[in-house]
């Protein structure tokens, strides 16, 4: 049964290729979903996929890539939609 997490993630979190590694870190766990930035400076992500490698991607998202710095990750479960056939990098903020 899928999954889905609804995350935004604060700190030292745009500017760090915070979005790539995201999406680097949920294809390598066969998640779906996206990740964008937002304009205060967090970066929010929703990634679908089995309660295991959903945890390991909150895990990921606490730590983020080395050159960032994670203070808060605030964190919605929901039931996956099934509405994603990959996971990319979205733009923009609407």
């Amino acid at each position: 049964m899928a999954d889905r997490l609804h995350a935004i993630v604060h700190g030292r979190v745009q500017g760090v290729s915070f979005r790539h590694y995201t999406v680097q870190r949920a294809r390598q766990l066969n998640l779906t979903g996206w990740v964008r930035n937002l304009p205060e400076g967090t970066v929010e992500t929703v990634a679908e996929g089995d309660p295991a490698p959903l945890k390991q991607f909150l895990d990921f998202l606490h730590d983020g890539p080395t050159a960032a710095h994670v203070t808060q990750v605030d964190v919605q479960w929901q039931s996956a939609s099934g509405d994603f056939t990959g996971f990319d990098v979205r733009y923009g903020y609407g």
